[in-house]
């Protein structure tokens, strides 16, 4: 697959996770997540798919997504195996809240999944 290709695959991908939050399909959330997934919050960092899942549990609860994203950006290695994914983050509003940055690795059958996320908030920016 060409680099262009294999963007749009990252993109296409980051784009179906998102929608997993805009359903309320926390099983399809789960499905993204590479068994070594780490996730960074402010509260704490989620090690491996199970405690990620039960960490994002509650945000798939409520009928209505608490937030939202979108791929802005996707850059791939030469190699095609990895990827990074950012953009926005929208309150239940559609307020920008701040930006994600996730890192995608391409699994031997060929799907992507998620195996670094980390979200920043506006407020956190550097300054230099």
């Amino acid at each position: 697959a060409s680099a262009a290709d294999l963007q749009k695959q990252v993109a296409d991908a980051e784009r179906a996770f998102a929608h997993t939050m805009a359903v309320r399909d926390h099983a399809a959330f789960m499905s993204f997540l590479s068994p070594d997934a780490v996730f960074f919050s402010r509260a704490a960092v989620l090690h491996g798919a199970k405690e990620v899942a039960a960490g994002w549990k509650r945000f798939y609860e409520g009928s209505e997504a608490p937030f939202s994203w979108r791929p802005d950006q996707v850059e791939v290695l030469a190699s095609g195996d990895l990827a990074l994914s950012t953009g926005p983050v929208f309150d239940a509003h559609g307020k920008p809240i701040g930006r994600f940055n996730s890192i995608w690795r391409r699994e031997p059958q060929g799907q992507w999944r998620i195996v670094f996320d980390k979200g920043d908030s506006p407020c956190e920016c550097s300054s230099h």
